[in-house]
C-alpha cells in the first residue's frame, strides 16, 4: 500500500499529460460533457439511466471489474462543477495509463459507477436546485425530484460498498482560524443528531484519513474537515444511516484559482487516493486521524477594502464574489457581506484608495456600478 501511495506523487507530477482539457471553468453543462462520452465509449460502459425533470438525459459510466463497489456522483448541485471535471480527469487517467499499477489495482479490485451530472437542468441554469426548485441534497427522504429518485434507485440496485458525494464549497472557508484557504474539505456525514461514531462512519473516516494523509504532502494546511452537523433530509446523512459509507468531498478555493482549475487536480487526487484505499482494503489507517483534520471555518472574503469612510467614520468592507450567469457566461459581481472593523482575511486587498460615502446605500450603489473583476 505504501508503494502504491508513492505512485500518487508521480501521478501528481504527470497530471498535465492526462488532464481532460475539453472541459474547463466553472460553467459545465450537459452539452459540454456529452461529446466526451464518445471519446470514452470504447473504454467504459456508458448508459443513459434516466432523465431530469426537463427530460435531459442522465448518464452513468461503469468502469472496473472488481468485487468491491463504489458509487460516485457529481453536480447534484448544478453550480458545483469541480467534481465533474475531476471525474473526467479520472477517466482520462485510467484510459491513457491502463498499465499503471494504480489503475490496475483499481480496475481489478473495484467496480465503479459514476453519475457525472445528476442535475443537468441545474447545470444549464447554473443553480443549486433542479428545475422544480428542489435542492437534491435535501430530498433524500421525500424523493420529490426525479433526479433524487434515480440516485436512490441506483443506490439500492447497485448496493455500493462506498459512495463519493462530490460538491463545491464557497471561497469563504479557511482551515481553522488560519490564513490558509480550505482547498479541499472532507466529511464523514453523521447518522443522527448526536453525531455518533458508528461502524459505517468509521469506514468513511478511514478513507478520509488516507486522503488527508496523502494530500497533505501536496497542499499542506489546505485540507479541512467540513461540519458534521446532522441534516435529517440530506443525501449523505441518509445514505450513511442506511449503511452505505459515504465520503463527501467539498472542492474549495486555491489562491487566484477562481475557475477551480488547480483545485480540480487536488479533487482528482483525493478521489484517486480514496479509491486506492478501498482497492487495497487498507487496515493500517486509524480512523482517529479524521479528528485531527482542522475544522472548516468562515474566515475569508474575496476582497477587502480597508479605507472606506461612511459619514466620516472609517470602516473595512468585506466583499464576496457572487456568480451570475449572463447568457452562457459567468460574471463575478460584488456582494458586500460585512461592513465593520473586523479581523478577517482577504484573498485581495485594496488599501490605498480612500473612498467617502454619505451612507451605506450610496456605497452599495457605487460598487454595483463600479464593479471591477480584479481577479479574472
Amino acid at each position: 500500500y505504501i508503494c502504491k501511495m508513492n505512485e500518487i506523487q508521480n501521478i501528481n507530477r504527470i497530471y498535465i499529460t492526462f488532464k481532460e482539457n475539453k472541459i474547463s471553468g466553472r460553467y459545465i453543462t450537459l452539452k459540454d460533457i456529452e461529446p466526451l462520452f464518445k471519446d470514452y465509449q470504447t473504454f467504459f460502459e456508458i448508459t443513459i439511466i434516466g432523465v431530469s425533470y426537463l427530460n435531459k438525459p442522465i448518464y452513468s459510466i461503469k468502469i472496473g471489474n472488481g468485487k468491491k463497489k463504489v458509487l460516485i456522483w457529481t453536480q447534484m448541485h448544478g453550480n458545483e462543477s469541480t467534481g465533474t471535471k475531476s471525474v473526467f480527469d479520472l477517466l482520462s487517467f485510467i484510459a491513457n495509463f491502463s498499465n499503471h499499477p494504480v489503475v490496475q489495482d483499481i480496475m481489478q479490485e473495484i467496480t465503479i459507477i459514476i453519475i457525472p451530472m445528476l442535475n443537468p437542468d441545474g447545470a444549464e441554469n447554473y443553480t443549486r436546485v433542479n428545475a422544480q426548485e428542489i435542492d437534491l441534497n435535501r430530498d433524500a427522504v421525500d424523493l420529490k425530484a426525479p433526479e433524487s429518485k434515480l440516485l436512490h434507485n441506483i443506490l439500492y440496485s447497485f448496493k455500493p460498498d462506498y459512495c463519493f458525494n462530490l460538491h463545491d464549497q464557497r471561497n469563504i472557508f479557511s482551515v481553522g482560524s488560519t490564513k490558509n484557504p480550505a482547498t479541499i474539505s472532507l466529511l464523514a456525514p453523521s447518522e443522527n443528531i448526536e453525531r455518533e461514531v458508528t461502524p459505517t462512519r468509521i469506514k468513511t473516516m478511514k478513507v478520509i484519513a488516507s486522503i488527508y494523509t496523502s494530500l497533505s504532502e501536496f497542499i499542506p494546511n489546505q485540507l479541512s474537515r467540513y461540519t458534521d452537523e446532522f441534516y435529517p433530509t440530506a443525501t449523505g446523512d441518509n445514505f450513511q444511516k442506511a449503511g452505505f459509507p459515504t465520503i463527501l468531498i467539498e472542492a474549495g478555493h486555491f489562491i487566484n484559482d477562481y475557475q477551480r482549475e488547480i483545485t480540480r487536480k487536488y479533487n482528482f487526487l483525493s478521489l484517486l487516493v480514496g479509491l486506492l484505499h478501498i482497492a487495497n482494503n487498507n487496515k493500517t489507517v486509524n480512523y482517529i486521524t479524521y479528528f485531527d483534520i482542522p475544522k472548516s471555518t468562515k474566515e475569508y472574503f474575496d476582497l477587502i477594502y480597508t479605507n472606506i469612510y461612511i459619514n466620516n467614520v472609517k470602516n473595512c468592507i468585506g466583499i464576496t464574489f457572487k456568480e451570475i450567469l449572463k447568457g452562457k457566461k459567468l460574471d463575478f459581481s460584488y456582494n458586500i457581506t460585512q461592513i465593520d472593523s473586523f479581523e478577517k482575511y482577504g484573498y485581495n486587498y485594496l488599501i490605498n484608495n480612500k473612498l467617502y460615502f454619505d451612507s451605506v446605500n450610496d456605497m452599495q450603489d457605487y460598487f454595483n456600478k463600479e464593479k471591477k473583476n480584479i481577479c479574472f
